[in-house]
Formats: C-alpha cells, sequence, structure tokens
C-alpha cells in the first residue's frame, strides 16, 4: 500500500489513524492528520472524510509547524 500513497487520493483508502486537536470546535472546523507507515503525514478535512487527503513528508510538516510556532501564519487566523 505504501507505494500507492498519493496527493489527492481518498483519505479512507489509506490505512491511518486519525486524529484532530483538543481545540477542534463541535461543528467539523477541524483539520485531522495521521502518521502513514512510511513516515510520511496525512492531512484531511474532518467534513469531508472521504475526501482527498494531501500527504507531506516530516520536513514539509516539521517546516511548517515551526513556521506556525513562529507566528508566520498569524494573519490567517484572525
Amino acid at each position: 500500500m505504501a507505494n500507492d500513497i498519493a496527493n489527492g487520493m481518498p483519505a479512507t483508502d489509506l490505512d491511518a489513524s486519525w486524529r484532530k486537536s483538543s481545540r477542534s470546535g463541535a461543528l467539523g472546523n477541524c483539520v485531522e492528520v495521521a502518521t502513514l507507515a512510511n513516515g510520511e503525514i496525512a492531512v484531511r478535512n474532518s467534513r469531508f472524510p472521504d475526501g482527498p487527503a494531501l500527504v507531506y513528508t516530516k520536513a514539509e510538516i516539521e517546516a511548517f509547524v515551526g513556521g506556525v510556532k513562529d507566528g508566520e501564519f498569524d494573519e490567517i487566523a484572525r
């Protein structure tokens, strides 16, 4: 299966345990993530769990999370 992982594939086709932040609301405004067997990270929209998954390398996620922690994206949450 790991060789068949691709961006945009249905999230339900991934062998993944999805999790979301405890800050997520009850109205489905959540982004869910899953660590895949090959070490990559999949992301999906909780409102559309059957929809597409975006797949990132661990380095890509680390760079994004680091930017969030540094405040680089604060303007999008206002």
